[in-house]
Protein backbone atom coordinates (compact mmCIF):
# COMPACT_ATOMS: atom_id res chain seq x y z
CA UNK A 1 0.00 0.00 0.00
CA UNK A 2 2.77 2.44 0.94
CA UNK A 3 4.70 1.81 -2.48
CA UNK A 4 1.63 3.15 -4.39
CA UNK A 5 1.82 6.66 -6.51
CA UNK A 6 -0.75 9.27 -5.47
CA UNK A 7 -3.07 8.86 -8.15
CA UNK A 8 -3.38 12.76 -8.88
CA UNK A 9 0.45 12.54 -9.56
CA UNK A 10 -0.25 9.58 -11.73
CA UNK A 11 -2.35 11.80 -14.32
CA UNK A 12 -0.46 14.83 -13.57
CA UNK A 13 -3.36 17.02 -12.06
CA UNK A 14 -4.09 18.87 -8.74
CA UNK A 15 -6.42 17.52 -5.96
CA UNK A 16 -8.54 20.66 -7.26
CA UNK A 17 -8.69 19.59 -10.96
CA UNK A 18 -12.09 19.36 -12.07
CA UNK A 19 -13.79 16.17 -14.21
CA UNK A 20 -13.09 17.57 -17.01
CA UNK A 21 -9.07 18.31 -16.32
CA UNK A 22 -9.09 14.91 -15.30
CA UNK A 23 -10.26 13.60 -18.12
CA UNK A 24 -7.91 15.47 -20.21
CA UNK A 25 -4.76 14.49 -18.41
CA UNK A 26 -6.11 10.75 -18.76
CA UNK A 27 -6.28 10.88 -22.51
CA UNK A 28 -3.09 12.62 -23.01
CA UNK A 29 -1.23 10.39 -21.03
CA UNK A 30 -3.41 7.07 -22.27
CA UNK A 31 -2.18 8.07 -25.91
CA UNK A 32 1.10 8.66 -24.83
CA UNK A 33 2.10 5.11 -23.22
CA UNK A 34 -0.58 3.33 -24.50
CA UNK A 35 0.72 -0.88 -25.29
CA UNK A 36 0.11 -0.03 -29.37
CA UNK A 37 2.45 3.24 -29.56
CA UNK A 38 5.08 1.20 -27.39
CA UNK A 39 5.07 -2.53 -28.25
CA UNK A 40 7.41 -4.36 -25.99
CA UNK A 41 8.25 -1.45 -23.64
CA UNK A 42 7.16 -2.54 -20.28
CA UNK A 43 7.63 0.45 -18.46
CA UNK A 44 5.33 2.22 -20.90
CA UNK A 45 2.87 -0.83 -20.05
CA UNK A 46 3.54 -0.29 -16.22
CA UNK A 47 2.33 3.38 -16.93
CA UNK A 48 -0.60 2.70 -18.60
CA UNK A 49 -1.64 0.63 -15.96
CA UNK A 50 -0.95 3.31 -13.27
CA UNK A 51 -2.45 5.29 -15.02
CA UNK A 52 -6.24 4.13 -16.30
CA UNK A 53 -6.01 2.51 -12.35
CA UNK A 54 -5.76 6.43 -10.96
CA UNK A 55 -8.61 7.71 -13.52
CA UNK A 56 -10.77 4.55 -12.73
CA UNK A 57 -10.95 6.01 -9.49
CA UNK A 58 -11.08 9.72 -9.52
CA UNK A 59 -13.15 9.66 -12.44
CA UNK A 60 -16.07 8.07 -10.00
CA UNK A 61 -17.35 10.26 -7.87
CA UNK A 62 -18.00 8.00 -4.86
CA UNK A 63 -14.56 6.35 -5.39
CA UNK A 64 -12.74 9.86 -5.57
CA UNK A 65 -14.44 11.04 -2.23
CA UNK A 66 -13.30 7.90 -0.63
CA UNK A 67 -9.72 8.18 -1.59
CA UNK A 68 -9.68 12.08 -1.08
CA UNK A 69 -10.26 11.05 2.51
CA UNK A 70 -8.87 8.04 3.68
CA UNK A 71 -6.07 7.40 0.53
CA UNK A 72 -5.46 3.88 -0.98
CA UNK A 73 -7.31 2.73 1.83
CA UNK A 74 -10.79 4.22 0.80
CA UNK A 75 -10.63 2.22 -2.68
CA UNK A 76 -8.80 -0.49 -2.08
CA UNK A 77 -11.12 -3.63 -1.38
CA UNK A 78 -8.28 -6.06 -0.39
CA UNK A 79 -7.15 -3.44 2.76
CA UNK A 80 -6.67 -4.84 6.14
CA UNK A 81 -6.76 -1.97 9.11
CA UNK A 82 -3.72 -2.42 11.15
CA UNK A 83 -4.22 -4.26 14.22
CA UNK A 84 -7.66 -5.91 12.58
CA UNK A 85 -5.53 -8.80 11.12
CA UNK A 86 -8.91 -9.79 9.07
CA UNK A 87 -8.53 -13.41 7.45
CA UNK A 88 -12.31 -13.88 6.33
CA UNK A 89 -13.25 -16.15 9.78
CA UNK A 90 -14.97 -13.60 11.90
CA UNK A 91 -18.45 -14.83 13.64
CA UNK A 92 -21.40 -12.80 13.16
CA UNK A 93 -20.67 -12.37 9.07
CA UNK A 94 -23.38 -13.62 7.15
CA UNK A 95 -22.23 -15.08 3.91
CA UNK A 96 -23.39 -12.98 1.78
CA UNK A 97 -21.78 -9.96 3.43
CA UNK A 98 -19.29 -8.03 0.68
CA UNK A 99 -16.74 -6.35 2.31
CA UNK A 100 -16.63 -3.78 -0.33
CA UNK A 101 -19.96 -2.60 1.05
CA UNK A 102 -18.99 -2.77 4.63
CA UNK A 103 -16.21 -0.20 4.16
CA UNK A 104 -17.64 1.53 1.30
CA UNK A 105 -20.33 2.07 4.64
CA UNK A 106 -17.69 3.23 6.74
CA UNK A 107 -16.04 5.49 4.36
CA UNK A 108 -19.59 7.09 3.34
CA UNK A 109 -19.56 5.43 -0.22
CA UNK A 110 -21.09 2.46 -1.49
CA UNK A 111 -19.91 -0.75 -3.45
CA UNK A 112 -18.78 -0.33 -7.15
CA UNK A 113 -21.31 -3.58 -7.95
CA UNK A 114 -24.33 -1.38 -6.83
CA UNK A 115 -23.17 1.99 -8.38
CA UNK A 116 -22.14 0.51 -11.47
CA UNK A 117 -25.24 0.77 -13.18
CA UNK A 118 -25.59 4.47 -12.81
CA UNK A 119 -21.71 5.15 -13.56
CA UNK A 120 -20.08 5.83 -17.47
CA UNK A 121 -19.27 2.94 -18.77
CA UNK A 122 -17.00 2.28 -22.48
CA UNK A 123 -18.98 0.62 -24.82
CA UNK A 124 -17.91 -2.49 -25.63
CA UNK A 125 -15.06 -3.72 -28.21
CA UNK A 126 -15.69 -4.82 -31.60
CA UNK A 127 -13.47 -7.50 -33.53
CA UNK A 128 -13.29 -8.32 -37.34
CA UNK A 129 -10.95 -9.83 -39.44
CA UNK A 130 -10.26 -8.04 -43.40
CA UNK A 131 -8.75 -9.99 -46.19
CA UNK A 132 -6.63 -8.13 -48.46
CA UNK A 133 -3.94 -9.18 -51.22
CA UNK A 134 -0.08 -9.05 -51.07
CA UNK A 135 0.44 -6.12 -52.92
CA UNK A 136 -2.14 -4.25 -50.80
CA UNK A 137 -0.42 -5.42 -47.43
CA UNK A 138 2.77 -4.15 -49.21
CA UNK A 139 1.96 -0.30 -49.68
CA UNK A 140 -1.33 -0.04 -47.95
CA UNK A 141 -5.00 0.11 -48.94
CA UNK A 142 -8.42 1.46 -47.71
CA UNK A 143 -11.40 -0.38 -47.71
CA UNK A 144 -15.05 -0.33 -45.76
CA UNK A 145 -16.04 -3.53 -43.82
CA UNK A 146 -19.01 -4.66 -42.08
CA UNK A 147 -19.55 -5.11 -38.70
CA UNK A 148 -21.90 -5.33 -36.33
CA UNK A 149 -21.89 -2.82 -32.67
CA UNK A 150 -24.26 -1.53 -30.33
CA UNK A 151 -25.73 1.68 -31.40
CA UNK A 152 -27.72 3.97 -29.89
CA UNK A 153 -31.75 3.36 -30.80
CA UNK A 154 -32.23 6.23 -33.15
CA UNK A 155 -36.18 5.83 -32.47
CA UNK A 156 -35.74 7.14 -28.84
CA UNK A 157 -32.49 8.63 -29.19
CA UNK A 158 -31.28 6.52 -26.99
CA UNK A 159 -33.76 7.42 -24.19
CA UNK A 160 -35.35 3.75 -23.77
CA UNK A 161 -38.45 5.41 -23.71
CA UNK A 162 -41.68 5.43 -26.61
CA UNK A 163 -41.63 8.50 -28.38
CA UNK A 164 -43.71 11.54 -26.86
CA UNK A 165 -42.77 10.45 -23.10
CA UNK A 166 -39.37 10.50 -20.93
CA UNK A 167 -37.78 8.61 -18.61
CA UNK A 168 -38.53 9.18 -15.20
CA UNK A 169 -36.02 9.58 -12.03
CA UNK A 170 -36.87 6.86 -9.58
CA UNK A 171 -38.61 7.60 -7.06
CA UNK A 172 -36.87 5.32 -4.72
CA UNK A 173 -33.16 5.86 -5.29
CA UNK A 174 -33.73 9.24 -6.11
CA UNK A 175 -31.96 8.38 -9.69
CA UNK A 176 -28.31 7.04 -7.89
CA UNK A 177 -29.46 3.61 -8.60
CA UNK A 178 -28.67 2.47 -4.89
CA UNK A 179 -31.15 2.08 -1.56
CA UNK A 180 -29.45 2.38 1.81
CA UNK A 181 -29.79 -0.67 3.77
CA UNK A 182 -29.06 -2.13 7.55
CA UNK A 183 -26.42 -4.85 8.22
CA UNK A 184 -25.20 -6.56 11.19
CA UNK A 185 -21.69 -7.00 11.35
CA UNK A 186 -18.32 -7.44 13.55
CA UNK A 187 -18.13 -3.72 13.72
CA UNK A 188 -22.10 -3.44 14.85
CA UNK A 189 -25.04 -2.48 12.74
CA UNK A 190 -24.54 -0.36 9.78
CA UNK A 191 -25.56 1.10 6.42
CA UNK A 192 -24.87 0.06 3.16
CA UNK A 193 -25.80 0.21 -0.11
CA UNK A 194 -27.31 -2.20 -2.57
CA UNK A 195 -28.81 -1.99 -6.29
CA UNK A 196 -32.65 -0.12 -6.08
CA UNK A 197 -35.06 -3.01 -6.49
CA UNK A 198 -37.39 -0.57 -8.68
CA UNK A 199 -35.51 1.13 -11.05
CA UNK A 200 -32.43 -2.62 -10.77
CA UNK A 201 -29.72 0.43 -10.35
CA UNK A 202 -30.29 2.49 -13.24
CA UNK A 203 -31.59 5.74 -11.72
CA UNK A 204 -34.87 5.78 -14.06
CA UNK A 205 -37.80 4.21 -14.60
CA UNK A 206 -39.61 4.21 -17.94
CA UNK A 207 -43.22 3.77 -17.79
CA UNK A 208 -43.71 2.89 -21.49
CA UNK A 209 -40.67 1.65 -23.11
CA UNK A 210 -39.54 2.14 -26.44
CA UNK A 211 -41.02 -0.46 -29.07
CA UNK A 212 -38.19 -0.94 -31.33
CA UNK A 213 -35.40 -0.89 -28.36
CA UNK A 214 -37.63 -2.32 -25.81
CA UNK A 215 -36.56 0.33 -23.03
CA UNK A 216 -32.99 -0.41 -23.83
CA UNK A 217 -32.22 2.68 -25.70
CA UNK A 218 -29.69 0.85 -27.51
CA UNK A 219 -29.66 -1.76 -30.68
CA UNK A 220 -27.46 -3.84 -32.51
CA UNK A 221 -27.11 -2.89 -36.08
CA UNK A 222 -24.34 -3.70 -38.87
CA UNK A 223 -22.45 -0.50 -40.34
CA UNK A 224 -19.78 -0.18 -42.84
CA UNK A 225 -16.74 1.22 -41.16
CA UNK A 226 -13.92 2.48 -43.18
CA UNK A 227 -10.27 1.30 -42.64
CA UNK A 228 -7.36 2.30 -43.42
CA UNK A 229 -4.26 -0.35 -43.85
CA UNK A 230 -0.73 0.64 -43.24
CA UNK A 231 1.79 -0.01 -45.68
CA UNK A 232 4.00 -2.84 -44.62
CA UNK A 233 1.27 -4.87 -42.79
CA UNK A 234 1.90 -8.27 -42.23
CA UNK A 235 -0.16 -11.30 -41.95
CA UNK A 236 -2.46 -11.60 -38.43
CA UNK A 237 -1.80 -8.29 -37.65
CA UNK A 238 -4.62 -6.37 -35.75
CA UNK A 239 -5.29 -2.84 -36.23
CA UNK A 240 -7.46 -0.73 -33.48
CA UNK A 241 -9.22 1.78 -35.20
CA UNK A 242 -10.50 4.06 -32.17
CA UNK A 243 -14.25 5.06 -31.39
CA UNK A 244 -15.97 2.56 -34.15
CA UNK A 245 -17.13 -0.21 -31.23
CA UNK A 246 -20.37 0.04 -29.78
CA UNK A 247 -21.70 2.75 -27.84
CA UNK A 248 -21.16 3.66 -24.21
CA UNK A 249 -23.55 3.86 -21.30
CA UNK A 250 -24.14 6.55 -18.63
CA UNK A 251 -22.07 8.94 -21.10
CA UNK A 252 -18.93 6.73 -21.31
CA UNK A 253 -16.57 6.51 -24.13
CA UNK A 254 -17.34 4.72 -27.66
CA UNK A 255 -15.58 1.36 -27.73
CA UNK A 256 -12.80 0.74 -30.12
CA UNK A 257 -13.00 -1.69 -33.17
CA UNK A 258 -9.86 -4.16 -33.48
CA UNK A 259 -9.09 -5.19 -37.51
CA UNK A 260 -7.52 -8.68 -37.75
CA UNK A 261 -5.75 -8.71 -41.04
CA UNK A 262 -5.54 -11.50 -43.21
CA UNK A 263 -3.63 -11.65 -45.74
CA UNK A 264 -4.12 -14.03 -49.40
CA UNK A 265 -0.89 -16.03 -50.49
CA UNK A 266 0.75 -14.47 -53.42
CA UNK A 267 1.44 -16.62 -57.04
CA UNK A 268 4.88 -15.92 -56.75
CA UNK A 269 6.36 -14.10 -53.88
CA UNK A 270 6.71 -15.44 -49.87
CA UNK A 271 7.79 -12.53 -47.17
CA UNK A 272 10.33 -12.68 -44.55
CA UNK A 273 9.88 -9.53 -42.86
CA UNK A 274 10.79 -6.99 -44.89
CA UNK A 275 11.93 -9.23 -47.36
CA UNK A 276 10.28 -10.30 -50.80
CA UNK A 277 11.59 -14.02 -51.68
CA UNK A 278 11.60 -15.45 -54.92
CA UNK A 279 12.31 -18.75 -56.66
CA UNK A 280 13.44 -17.68 -60.34
CA UNK A 281 13.27 -20.41 -62.32
CA UNK A 282 15.78 -20.32 -65.31
CA UNK A 283 17.08 -23.06 -68.23
CA UNK A 284 20.73 -24.74 -67.57
CA UNK A 285 21.89 -23.33 -70.80
CA UNK A 286 20.96 -19.66 -69.40
CA UNK A 287 22.68 -20.88 -66.10
CA UNK A 288 26.35 -22.26 -67.96
CA UNK A 289 26.34 -19.32 -70.16
CA UNK A 290 24.17 -16.41 -69.06
CA UNK A 291 21.41 -14.46 -69.63
CA UNK A 292 19.60 -11.06 -69.32
CA UNK A 293 15.98 -11.99 -68.04
CA UNK A 294 12.74 -10.19 -66.75
CA UNK A 295 12.29 -11.14 -63.10
CA UNK A 296 9.05 -9.94 -62.04
CA UNK A 297 8.74 -7.44 -58.39
CA UNK A 298 6.44 -6.08 -56.45
CA UNK A 299 6.83 -2.45 -59.25
CA UNK A 300 6.56 -4.88 -62.69
CA UNK A 301 9.38 -6.16 -64.27
CA UNK A 302 13.05 -5.22 -64.33
CA UNK A 303 15.87 -6.79 -66.42
CA UNK A 304 18.11 -8.78 -64.46
CA UNK A 305 21.66 -10.43 -65.65
CA UNK A 306 22.49 -13.78 -64.44
CA UNK A 307 26.04 -14.07 -64.95
CA UNK A 308 27.82 -16.91 -66.42
CA UNK A 309 28.53 -20.07 -64.65
CA UNK A 310 25.05 -19.29 -62.04
CA UNK A 311 24.30 -22.64 -59.77
CA UNK A 312 21.06 -23.97 -58.49
CA UNK A 313 20.47 -22.48 -55.24
CA UNK A 314 22.53 -19.10 -55.85
CA UNK A 315 20.89 -16.04 -54.31
CA UNK A 316 20.89 -12.54 -55.72
CA UNK A 317 19.60 -9.39 -54.13
CA UNK A 318 17.35 -6.82 -55.72
CA UNK A 319 17.62 -3.60 -53.40
CA UNK A 320 14.63 -1.71 -52.21
CA UNK A 321 12.34 -3.54 -54.03
CA UNK A 322 10.85 -5.02 -50.76
CA UNK A 323 8.27 -4.49 -48.37
CA UNK A 324 7.83 -0.98 -46.73
CA UNK A 325 8.82 -0.68 -43.08
CA UNK A 326 5.35 -0.52 -41.41
CA UNK A 327 7.06 1.87 -39.09
CA UNK A 328 8.37 4.26 -42.07
CA UNK A 329 11.73 4.56 -43.51
CA UNK A 330 13.28 2.46 -46.22
CA UNK A 331 11.87 -0.87 -48.23
CA UNK A 332 13.45 -4.30 -47.82
CA UNK A 333 14.97 -5.86 -50.69
CA UNK A 334 14.06 -8.71 -53.17
CA UNK A 335 15.75 -11.89 -52.43
CA UNK A 336 16.52 -14.22 -56.01
CA UNK A 337 17.33 -18.13 -55.55
CA UNK A 338 17.99 -19.16 -58.73
CA UNK A 339 16.19 -22.81 -59.60
CA UNK A 340 17.82 -24.47 -62.48
CA UNK A 341 15.45 -26.13 -64.20
CA UNK A 342 16.26 -30.00 -66.42
CA UNK A 343 14.59 -30.40 -69.95
CA UNK A 344 12.64 -33.49 -69.73
CA UNK A 345 11.99 -34.09 -73.05
CA UNK A 346 14.83 -33.87 -75.96
CA UNK A 347 14.69 -34.24 -79.44
CA UNK A 348 17.40 -36.24 -81.15
CA UNK A 349 19.38 -33.66 -82.41
CA UNK A 350 19.59 -31.68 -78.91
CA UNK A 351 20.16 -35.32 -77.08
CA UNK A 352 23.09 -35.35 -80.11
CA UNK A 353 24.20 -31.83 -78.95
CA UNK A 354 23.79 -32.93 -75.24
CA UNK A 355 26.23 -36.06 -75.99
CA UNK A 356 28.39 -33.84 -77.46
CA UNK A 357 29.39 -31.26 -74.98
CA UNK A 358 29.72 -34.46 -72.00
CA UNK A 359 31.92 -36.07 -74.70
CA UNK A 360 34.00 -32.44 -74.22
CA UNK A 361 33.96 -32.52 -70.61
CA UNK A 362 35.46 -36.39 -70.76
CA UNK A 363 32.71 -37.53 -68.97
CA UNK A 364 31.13 -41.21 -69.63
CA UNK A 365 27.31 -42.11 -69.31
CA UNK A 366 27.53 -43.29 -65.65
CA UNK A 367 28.90 -39.85 -65.07
CA UNK A 368 32.60 -40.56 -64.16
CA UNK A 369 35.34 -38.67 -66.26
CA UNK A 370 37.28 -40.52 -68.82
CA UNK A 371 40.94 -41.50 -67.90
CA UNK A 372 43.40 -39.32 -69.48
CA UNK A 373 45.77 -41.41 -71.96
Amino acid sequence: MADKKDFYESLGVSKTASDDEIKKAYRAKAKKYHPDVNPGNKEAEARFKEINEAYEVLSDTDKKARYDQFGHAGVDPNYQPSGGGYSGGFDGFSGDVDLGDIFGSIFGGGSSRASSRTSARRGETVEATMSITFEEAAFGVEREIDVSRVEHCDECQGTGAAHGTTAETCSQCKGSGVVMTQQRTVFGVMQAQSECPKCHGRGKTIEKPCDKCRGQGRVRRRRKINVKVPAGIDDGQTLNVRGEGSVGSNGGAQGDLYVTVDVRRHQFFEREGTTVLYDLPISFTQAALGADIEVPTLDGKVSYTVPEGTQTGARFRLRGKGIPSLRGGSRGDQVITVRVSTPTKLTSEQRELLTKLRDSFGETETGKRKKKK
